[in-house]
């Protein structure tokens, strides 16, 4: 996650307990045929956040997933005075390590793209994404995105790239809403239930999820008293992440 302004969806943000309420009545996402998954990221932690729990569930199986880090997430804290991007950079890079191998796959396969610019070389990335997706190829590949519709400029332009991708190469997409969860709310047009499926999450899944997430400690923790090195992911945040459940439209 990076502390970038949102695209403006002109609606105030539904409570936990709205939310709650819309997941318990979606459909199951059916996992049964996977046979691999390739999760992209726009920033370090995204995956945890969106997609932890489902990232769990699936090694649980022993399937496999490729992970795809498209930005090192160096904009998470523009004007620091302790930390240049380049550090930031380094530390997340060894943070996503971390908790990749909380969540028993391997180290990501790293872009090195601008965080906050993923837009302008959206063109790079789905060409990116779609030799991934082609060299692995075959029934039960999936892929797992950010929501096209998330409200967050880098995770739309990942979402659409996957998409595309998905489109060359005849594979099926999931998409995981990251920001969805603070602006939005059930009744929002850009919520379309028909699409949504939610994902119950074994508590062992729970426990990865969360101790992958405490590996980002750059995200959780200030940098230091500063105001522009205050957590982006502060606690009231965190707790969006931390239910028995996950959502992803398809």
């Amino acid at each position: 996650m990076v502390a970038q302004p949102l695209i403006d969806t002109g609606c105030p943000g539904a409570s936990e307990g709205v939310w709650a309420r819309w997941r318990a009545s979606r459909p199951e996402l059916r996992i049964d045929d996977w046979r691999h998954l390739v999760v992209v990221a726009p920033h370090p932690d995204d995956e945890v956040l969106g997609a932890g729990g489902l990232i769990a569930r699936l090694r649980s199986a022993d399937i496999p997933v490729t992970l795809i880090a498209v930005t090192d997430g160096e904009a998470s804290h523009p004007g620091s005075p302790t930390h240049t991007p380049g550090e930031l950079a380094a530390l997340r890079i060894q943070e996503s390590h971390n908790a990749a191998y909380e969540l028993a796959i391997g180290a990501p396969m790293r872009l090195g793209m601008s965080d906050g610019g993923i837009a302008e070389q959206e063109a790079e990335l789905t060409d990116l994404l779609t030799y991934v997706l082609a060299r692995l190829g075959g029934p039960g590949v999936r892929c797992a995105a950010t929501w096209r519709h998330d409200g967050h400029p880098d995770h739309e332009a990942v979402g659409r790239a996957a998409a595309a991708a998905c489109a060359n190469t005849v594979t099926a997409l999931v998409e995981y809403p990251v920001w969805m969860w603070h602006w939005g709310n059930p009744e929002h047009p850009r919520v379309s239930p028909e699409s949504a499926f939610a994902l119950p999450l074994l508590p062992s899944a729970v426990a990865a999820k969360a101790r992958a997430m405490a590996q980002h400690r750059t995200q959780i923790r200030p940098l230091s008293g500063h105001p522009a090195d205050r957590p982006v992911l502060p606690a009231h945040v965190l707790q969006r992440f931390t239910t028995p459940d996950e959502v992803f439209f398809q």
